[in-house]
């Protein structure tokens, strides 16, 4: 038979309950089409509007995993439409053969996902992805077809009374979809995420014995996860797969992220590095290409040569935390982890460093007491002043002539309260002996002493 005077028809590749396909030559190009032949449109009156809607919009798609159309027209009052001929077999065979790889699975989804994307952005719907509608071509490349003439779709009342059908769409029917609610393209994502699970495991995600039933599970029941079915299967594609499947519409990935996400190869899910601990100064790990939060802010500087992608404690005084960005040579990388073994040390080290500044202290106010007690009877004593603390990096100014230290000055934690301390715990033993009068010579008396450090 001669379709419009160039399509040869040459045998039948495929029946349906609206039409057939057929393997044709395209005798103006010298090519392999298929055909797609509609019953005569008496028959049936919306089947001729869902083929043209199919014709139109698989038409306004050129993408390399979707089927493409090349004519349609109408020959002794029947439609038919011309798409490119995929030589190869649809999943719905490769299914029947028993679990596949979980590589080659992630493969085809990265692909089925494009083509739906594709058909996503220009706002159109399939309805009725399952292994059936999936085709493989002889390199192994997938390419989705059958769009706008899905049966049972769009009148889900017919469905739920047709036989030979609902069986086969209710084994990928969404849960929205088995509520009634228009099909979107969340449905289509979820459709997609249950023939992954049957290509994974072997059996769809959802059985029983009616049609009913499985719209039932669809809705209310949880899919068993693949490994607990043998399946071998890396943790994130698991968990990637079953949130395909979430029965809310808004809780699923769209299919631009579903197609990412498999092609760059994020499903063998590589697990998080270990934290490591602070190795010694100059021999730390190659830079880490985990991103995380910096230091920055005065007083946030810290000790010790910085080893990049290591996690630091920031210090108590000045740090301030922001978004992780572009850091210059020597910014300190977060990496996130449960163990985190700095932070007690610091807090230890803390605690060390204060008990250690008290004991220093007293022992600084008890030589003091003893020093200018009663019976040394020549230090004159001033009025205290109010403390100040004295920046450790700045050198004292000599002590003036005929002053002495406040017999009981102020607690404080300060730099110069614990230098002081160090510099009366050092000094001569015979320094009482000195002369205490202003302008006289005081020889290697403790206050010449002060002034070295």
């Amino acid at each position: 038979m001669l379709i419009a005077g160039r399509y040869r028809l040459q045998d039948v590749v495929g029946r349906g309950a609206a039409g057939e396909v057929w393997r044709a030559f395209d005798e103006s190009l010298g090519r392999p089409v298929a055909v797609k032949l509609l019953l005569p449109q008496g028959s049936d009156p919306s089947a001729a509007s869902r083929f043209r809607l199919e014709a139109q919009t698989a038409g306004r798609l050129n993408h390399p995993h979707v089927v493409g159309v090349l004519d349609f027209g109408e020959h002794e009052d029947r439609l038919f439409l011309v798409m490119e001929l995929v030589e190869g077999d649809s999943l719905a065979r490769l299914a029947g053969s028993g679990p596949l790889p979980a590589e080659r699975v992630a493969l085809i989804a990265a692909q089925a996902a494009a083509g739906l994307a594709a058909a996503h952005r220009q706002n159109i719907v399939h309805r009725d992805i399952k292994p059936a509608n999936l085709l493989l071509d002889a390199a192994g490349a997938l390419k989705l077809g059958d769009f706008g003439i899905a049966r049972f779709v769009d009148d889900p009342g017919a469905a739920l009374t047709a036989t030979g059908q609902i069986v086969g769409t209710s084994l990928y029917l969404a849960p929205e979809r088995a509520l009634g609610r228009p099909a979107g393209p969340a449905s289509d994502v979820y459709a997609l995420g249950c023939v992954l699970y049957q290509l994974l495991t072997g059996r769809p995600p959802f059985q029983a014995d009616t049609a009913l039933a499985i719209l039932h599970q669809h809705l209310d029941a949880s899919p068993v996860p693949p490994r607990q079915l043998g399946t071998s299967l890396p943790p994130a594609f698991e968990s990637y797969l079953l949130g395909l499947l979430n029965k809310q519409p808004e809780d699923r990935p769209t299919a631009d992220q579903v197609a990412d996400w498999f092609d760059r190869g994020a499903w063998r899910g590589a697990p998080e590095p270990l934290p490591q601990e602070l190795p010694d100064q100059g021999h730390g790990p190659a830079p880490s290409t985990v991103r995380g939060p910096r230091i920055t802010g005065p007083g946030a500087a810290v000790p010790g040569t910085p080893v990049p992608g290591i996690a630091v404690p920031a210090p108590s005084v000045g740090g301030v935390y922001v978004p992780a960005a572009e850091t210059e040579s020597k910014t300190m990388v977060h990496r996130p982890g449960p163990h985190r073994p700095s932070r007690p040390f610091t807090r230890r080290s803390r605690l060390l460093a204060l008990l250690g500044g008290l004991a220093l202290f007293f022992s600084a106010l008890l030589a003091g007491m003893t020093w200018f007690s009663p019976d040394t009877g020549t230090a004159q004593v001033p009025e205290a002043e109010p403390s100040a603390i004295v920046n450790p990096s700045i050198s004292p100014s000599p002590a003036s002539n005929g002053t002495a230290p406040s017999p009981s000055p102020t607690p404080s934690l300060s730099s110069s309260a614990v230098q002081t301390a160090d510099e009366k715990t050092t000094a001569p033993a015979d320094a009482k002996k000195s002369p205490k009068t202003a302008g006289k010579p005081r020889g290697k008396s403790k206050h010449r002493g002060k002034g070295k450090h």
